[in-house]
């Protein structure tokens, strides 16, 4: 099954309120996917959590996927989960080797581990970490 393009309401709203922030927006199996620039993730982050972007107060999940062949090799990938909405949402940024992506911390303080295990196993540096290092190697 291939991903639609992404047209869901929430994902009109993202790209009205930060232009230029979504690279990619799709749907697949009825969960929206939204590729964002970097620059824009934390800005994207605090809408999702309030109450008019959804209310994505649970980050379920943070990973990262290592693509060797791409220039930008990684995607670092937010699974968020609104209860008001019963809706999942993932959020992915790409990102070049050293190149650091900014801490979603401040916005979901369980955030803080789940980055220190990326950075842990695939040296990607989380700008803004209160406590980055290593906690498996």
């Amino acid at each position: 099954m291939k991903p639609e393009p992404g047209s869901r309401p929430l994902v009109d709203e993202i790209q009205k309120r930060c232009p230029g922030a979504s690279v990619e927006a799709l749907i697949f199996r009825g969960q929206s996917a939204i590729t964002l620039q970097k620059d824009a993730l934390l800005g994207v982050a605090e809408f999702l959590k309030s109450a008019d972007g959804g209310t994505y107060v649970f980050l379920t999940d943070e990973t990262a996927v290592d693509y060797p062949k791409r220039e930008k090799r990684f995607e670092v990938v937010y699974h968020l989960y609104s209860f008001k909405r019963n809706d999942r949402l993932r959020l992915k940024v790409l990102a070049g080797e050293n190149e650091k992506v900014p801490s979603v911390v401040d916005v979901w303080p369980v955030a803080n581990w789940l980055e220190r295990e990326i950075f842990d196993m695939f040296g990607i540096v989380f700008e803004g970490h209160p406590d980055l290092k290593r906690i498996l190697l």
